[in-house]
């Protein structure tokens, strides 16, 4: 395996030590090396954490910044982060209006923020919590609350993040997360595996010709092996599983994210967002506001995932409002 590591123990807080120096606006938080915090982040407003295992970046490390996240937990590579990290982070994104905890819903995440809020509301912080469900290949449609969080996540965090900078109620950016959750569905593709550092080599095998359909962000069983064909193929694929899953209805606004899995070309994301654009409209659905890139990944995977969002008047002024964090920028 070659990498760019030191020592494949020490990779996750090598790579935080070199965020943090990079970024003149976030600084460690708390008591320990695993929590970063906005170090602008205005007074008097709700707070907003995430976190999650390393290897998605720039999730979770990434949405942190102006109008976005106040603090994030941070685990090692694939791993939730610890209880104390993420009451850390409740700690730090705090001013008094209580904490939105926005994250995907992955049972060891699930545990250990349920156990940072209690230790957090015995100091009087007030901690709700909403979860990304996105990923359509995960769970039936029947039990969606069991599906994991994917890059709908971005979606959550900058909406919230926007209804909290324009002075929300605690309960108010809550319900806004919600709406975005609802709102949201993934499908992802791999054409080959990731590799964890400190393993050095990957952790499943994709055979040479062939995609997963719907393979998980951390080398989760997908739906099926398919052979690999067009772009255009593979996303009327992906699209029709998602519209089989959601309804994609004539004269919708959605949103979309096109994120690569850690080693796709830009070129391929590109090559992905202009037959997702063409699927749609000829559904007659409009997209606003596309993004197209990195956004959450799988270490070095190649592969992409599909994120649509159907919008209202709400959500569109939300994804508007001005944004800035390593991630991305919005003016």
């Amino acid at each position: 395996m070659q990498r760019f590591i030191n020592n494949a123990n020490n990779v996750v807080e090598d790579m935080i030590d070199g965020f943090v120096e990079s970024k003149q606006y976030i600084e460690y938080g708390g008591s320990e090396k695993k929590v970063l915090k906005y170090k602008y982040s205005p007074k008097g407003k709700v707070g907003l954490v995430s976190g999650g295992g390393s290897g998605h970046e720039p999730a979770f490390i990434g949405y942190i910044g102006k109008n976005m996240l106040d603090a994030v937990a941070i685990g090692e590579v694939f791993s939730s982060p610890t209880a104390h990290a993420f009451y850390e982070a409740f700690k730090e994104a705090d001013q008094g209006k209580g904490v939105a905890c926005l994250f995907g819903n992955y049972s060891g995440d699930n545990m250990n923020v349920k156990m940072a809020k209690l230790m957090a509301e015995k100091e009087g912080i007030r901690v709700e919590c909403v979860t990304a469900h996105d990923d359509i290949a995960s769970a039936p449609k029947e039990s969606k609350e069991k599906r994991h969080g994917i890059a709908g996540g971005v979606f959550m965090w900058k909406v919230s993040g926007a209804k909290a900078a324009k002075g929300a109620s605690l309960d108010e950016v809550i319900e806004v997360a919600k709406k975005a959750v609802e709102n949201t569905r993934s499908i992802c593709v791999g054409l080959s595996p990731c590799s964890i550092p400190d393993v050095g080599h990957p952790n499943f095998s994709i055979k040479e010709g062939t995609y997963e359909f719907g393979v998980g962000h951390h080398g989760e069983r997908g739906l099926e092996i398919c052979q690999i064909t067009t772009a255009k193929d593979i996303v009327d694929k992906m699209m029709n599983a998602i519209d089989e899953d959601f309804g994609l209805n004539a004269g919708e606004e959605v949103s979309v994210i096109i994120s690569g899995l850690g080693s796709t070309p830009l070129m391929e994301l590109y090559i992905l967002y202009n037959e997702v654009k063409r699927y749609l409209r000829e559904k007659n659905i409009t997209v606003y506001h596309p993004l197209v890139g990195n956004y959450v990944t799988s270490l070095n995977m190649n592969g992409a995932a599909i994120t649509i969002m159907k919008l209202d008047e709400e959500l569109k002024e939300l994804l508007d409002y001005p944004a800035e964090c390593p991630a991305f920028n919005y003016y």
